[in-house]
């Protein structure tokens, strides 16, 4: 599978203007990829709502936990959709996301997940797609908070 080109600025702009993401695949597990990205998110200020048939009721992160994107409530606004799910679900996301919610912007695929289809139907509905990447690592990256990782961001933090 290969990487996705997109360019700095256009994954600065998606993250600046985005306030609030359901995450489809949540887990409750803290151990688990989906969960620490929804935590990470949610203390940058990202609005974070779960969706998850399994945890639909809990409440995670200050925010209830719905069992499909069709259950969470229109004022949410939604503006970003970031999946953790195969590939194979992708499509029936895509569609739920752009019938239920009308504040949609941005379809956002984990790194592995890809759907050339899937994307393209997303795109045609006027919404920016980004698959095989992590919104997280990409916000570190491109904010200068990889740099305790030893990375080096590109990013100059400090000024003499």
């Amino acid at each position: 599978m290969s990487r996705m080109t997109y360019t700095d600025d256009h994954l600065r702009t998606i993250l600046k203007s985005t306030k609030v993401v359901a995450c489809v695949g949540v887990s409750m597990n803290p151990v688990r990829p989906s969960y620490y990205v929804a935590r990470y998110m949610s203390l940058k200020g990202f609005t974070v709502i779960g969706v998850n048939p399994g945890h639909a009721g809990k409440v995670l992160f200050g925010q209830p936990i719905y069992a499909s994107l069709a259950d969470i409530p229109k004022a949410a606004k939604v503006d970003m959709v970031d999946i953790f799910r195969r590939p194979d679900a992708v499509p029936a996301i895509v569609d739920e996301a752009i019938e239920y919610l009308s504040d949609l912007r941005t379809i956002w695929m984990q790194i592995g997940v890809t759907h050339p289809q899937a994307a393209a139907k997303a795109e045609a509905a006027g919404l920016t797609v980004i698959q095989d990447r992590c919104p997280k690592i990409e916000y570190q990256r491109l904010f200068g908070e990889l740099r305790m990782g030893g990375f080096n961001t590109g990013v100059i933090s400090s000024k003499l």
